[in-house]
C-alpha cells in the first residue's frame, strides 16, 4: 500500500532561527514571520569551519547546544555540514567517491555507502554527542531498486543522467501530456525500464532514491522517501499522493511511502549510534534533491525570490505561490511546504566562457567593462548544439559571432547575452503563471564576477545579490534542524 505523510501546517524551513536571539524561539513559534531575513548576514561573520583533516580536534561547545547534520551526495563526491540552531557552521568536510569496480563498472552502491560512513567518521568526536538530527540530499532521479527484505540492490543503480528512451513511449501513454515524468531520464522511465526486464525478480522489490537509500542505512526503515525526490516518479505533492494513473500500474507496488522533506523518519539505529558515538535521541529525517538543498541554503524565503546558479550551465529557481509545469520547456515545480519552487535550466553558462577565455583573462578583461553601458552585440552562447530553456530547441546553433577586435568588448557581449537569456527565463516562468521575480540571489562561479552582477541587474531590472550560503549540505542541515524542532 502506498501512503503519504505531509504536514501542511509546518512553516518553510527557510525561516528557521539564524540569529543570536534564536535560543528564545521554540518549535511552536517557528513560522513564516519568525525572523527578519536580514539577520542571516549577522551570522555570516561567525561561521567557522573544520575540514576533514582536523576532525579529531577538540572543539569548544556551549553546554546544552544541539547540532544538526546535513549531507550532500553530488555527482563526484559528498560533503557534510554541522550547524547549530543559529545557522552557524560548527564543522564541515568533504570526500570524493572511491571508485570500486565490479565487472568493469563502478560499484556506486559500495562507493556511496563507504562515503557515508566516512563522513560520519569525519565529524569531530567531541561534537557527535550534541547531534540531534541528520538529513541527506542526493542527485535528482538517481534510482535504486532494492530487495524490500534486505535493502540490497537488485540491479545497478540508475544514475541521475541515465536515460531510458525505450520506456518513454510507455510512460507517455499513461501520464498526462507534458508531465515531468515524460523524459527519458525520469525516475518513472527508469522504473518502467527495470520492470520490463524479464530476468529480475519483482515480488519483493522496492524503489528508493539515492538519498532514501543512504538514510535507510542510518534509520533501518525501508521504503520511505520525500516529495521532492518522488516528483520524477510521478508523485503529486499538491494532492499528497500518487495519482490514479500511476497507482493502476502493476509496478506501483514498489513505490515508496512519501513524507515532507525534513520529516522525522525514526531514531538512528543502535549499532550506528554506538559505533560513532551519537546520542540516543538522534533522529534521521527525510531529505531532498541536491538542487533543492542548494536553494534552501540560499535562504530565498519569500514568493518572488529566486536563485540563479551560474556554473557550467545556467539554472534558475523561483519561489512561487503557484505551481507551474511544462515539460516542453523543461519547467517543473517542487513543493516547499505551502509554496512552489519553479525552475528551468539553460545550456548557456560558464562552460562557454571557459572555451574562449582563461580564468585570468576573464578577471582582467572584466575590469575593462563598464556594466552600466549596454553591449550592442547579440549572441546566444552555447557550448554545443541544442537548448532546453527558455527556448526548447534541440537544433539551436550556438551564436558567438561576429567577434569584435577587442576581447573586452567580446566578453561584454557574451556576459550581456547570457543575462538576456536569464531574463527571458524569468519572463517565461511569469508567462506560465509563476509569481513574478522581484529579487535574485546568485550562486556558482559566475557569482564571483562583480561586473557581471551589475550587468545582470541592469538587464533584469532587479536587485541581484550573492547568496551567503550555496552548499547543498548546508541546506540539508536546515532540513535536519526542521525535523528536530518539530
Amino acid at each position: 500500500m502506498v501512503a503519504s505523510f505531509c504536514n501542511p501546517t509546518c512553516s518553510l524551513l527557510l525561516h528557521l532561527p539564524i540569529s543570536k536571539y534564536s535560543e528564545h524561539y521554540t518549535a511552536k513559534k517557528l513560522n513564516s514571520r519568525s525572523l527578519d531575513y536580514n539577520v542571516l548576514e549577522k551570522s555570516e561573520a561567525r561561521i567557522t569551519s573544520l575540514r576533514a583533516s582536523k576532525v579529531n580536534m577538540d572543539v569548544d561547545l556551549p553546554v546544552g547546544e544541539r547540532l544538526y547534520v546535513g549531507m550532500d551526495f553530488g555527482t563526484s563526491g559528498a560533503r557534510y555540514a554541522l550547524i547549530n540552531k543559529e545557522g552557524t557552521i560548527r564543522a564541515e568536510g568533504k570526500r570524493e567517491y572511491p571508485l570500486y569496480m565490479s565487472d568493469e563498472t563502478v560499484d556506486w552502491v559500495k562507493s556511496w555507502r563507504t562515503t557515508l560512513f566516512g563522513l560520519l567518521e569525519d565529524i569531530p568526536v567531541s561534537l557527535r554527542p550534541a547531534v540531534s538530527s541528520i538529513s541527506i540530499d542526493g542527485t535528482s532521479a538517481t534510482t535504486i531498486i532494492v530487495d524490500s527484505n534486505t535493502g540490497e540492490p537488485l540491479c545497478n543503480p540508475f544514475l541521475y543522467n541515465q536515460s531510458c528512451p525505450e520506456a518513454l513511449p510507455i510512460v507517455k501513454a499513461i501520464a498526462p501530456p507534458n508531465h515531468t515524468v515524460c523524459s527519458g531520464s525520469s525516475t518513472l522511465c527508469k522504473l518502467v525500464s527495470w520492470w520490463s526486464s524479464l530476468s529480475t525478480p519483482k515480488s519483493s522489490a522496492a524503489l528508493l532514491h539515492q538519498a532514501d537509500w543512504l538514510l535507510w542505512l542510518l534509520h533501518g526503515k525501508l521504503g520511505v522517501s520525500d516529495y521532492n525526490n518522488a516528483l520524477k516518479v510521478g508523485y503529486d505533492p499538491e494532492i499528497e499522493t500518487y495519482p490514479p494513473w500511476l497507482l493502476s500500474q502493476p509496478y506501483s507496488s514498489v513505490l515508496p511511502l512519501v513524507q515532507a522533506p525534513g520529516s522525522v523518519i525514526g531514531s538512528m539505529t543502535e549499532d550506528i549510534r554506538t559505533r560513532f558515538g551519537f546520542p540516543k535521541d538522534c533522529v534521521i529525517c527525510t531529505g531532498t534533491t541536491d538542487s533543492i538543498a542548494a536553494f534552501l541554503a540560499a535562504r530565498a524565503n519569500q514568493p518572488g525570490k529566486a536563485v540563479t546558479s551560474l556554473g557550467s550551465t545556467l539554472a534558475i529557481k523561483l519561489l512561487s505561490t503557484r505551481r507551474v509545469e511544462d515539460a516542453r520547456f523543461g519547467v517543473y515545480s517542487h513543493r516547499l511546504d505551502d509554496k512552489w519552487l519553479v525552475g528551468g535550466a539553460s545550456n548557456t553558462g560558464g562552460a562557454v566562457l571557459r572555451q574562449i577565455f582563461t580564468d585570468d583573462q576573464l578577471e582582467k578583461l572584466s575590469e575593462e567593462i563598464n556594466p552600466a553601458e549596454a553591449s550592442p552585440l547579440d549572441y546566444y552562447p552555447l557550448q554545443d548544439i541544442g537548448e532546453r530553456f527558455p527556448v526548447a530547441d534541440p537544433k539551436m546553433q550556438p551564436r558567438l559571432h561576429p567577434r569584435p577586435k577587442s576581447d573586452a568588448e567580446y566578453l561584454h557581449g557574451i556576459l550581456e547575452s547570457i543575462a538576456r537569456i536569464e531574463a527571458k527565463g524569468y519572463s517565461l516562468l511569469k508567462e506560465l503563471g509563476a509569481t513574478p521575480v522581484d529579487e535574485v540571489f546568485t550562486a556558482g562561479g559566475g557569482s564571483k564576477n562583480e561586473k557581471w552582477i551589475k550587468i545582470r541587474e541592469r538587464v533584469l531590472g532587479l536587485p541581484v545579490r550573492k547568496a551567503l550560503q550555496t552548499e547543498a549540505a548546508y541546506g540539508a542541515a536546515l532540513l535536519a534542524m526542521k525535523g528536530a524542532v518539530q
